[in-house]
């Protein structure tokens, strides 16, 4: 299966994304890397989350105005109250629609309830 086909989360990105050098900010691509975390989560059986980390992010490539940017998840590791959740973000070019792997993520997740204490992950 294309490893696109298999998204967690697909994002064209826009034009107010941009920073001054015409490149998507590292922050906006941060933000969808948690929320693809997120969504992956309650799959897993998490109810509410927080996340307490993000390790590992290194930009390799920059993302243009136009591409559209895949978010694929993968757990990682599941403990009592807590998830750690990988998250490979690639890119379709959007003048040539070459693929290319422009970063990745850790994210620990913990699940809470209501008063956003932990709580142990429904399996």
């Amino acid at each position: 299966m294309d490893p696109l086909d298999r998204a967690t989360l697909r994002v064209t990105m826009m034009p107010r994304d941009t920073n001054v050098h015409g490149t998507i900010f590292g922050g906006i691509i941060l933000s969808y890397i948690d929320q693809a975390g997120a969504v992956h989560a309650r799959r897993a059986g998490c109810a509410n989350v927080v996340t307490v980390a993000m390790d590992g992010v290194v930009f390799h490539e920059p993302v243009y105005v136009g591409d559209l940017v895949s978010f694929r998840t993968d757990t990682e590791r599941i403990g009592r109250t807590s998830l750690r959740v990988r998250v490979s973000v690639d890119v379709m070019r959007y003048d040539d629609a070459s693929e290319v792997t422009v970063t990745e993520a850790q994210v620990v997740y913990v699940n809470v309830d209501d008063e956003r204490k932990p709580v142990p992950i429904r399996s």
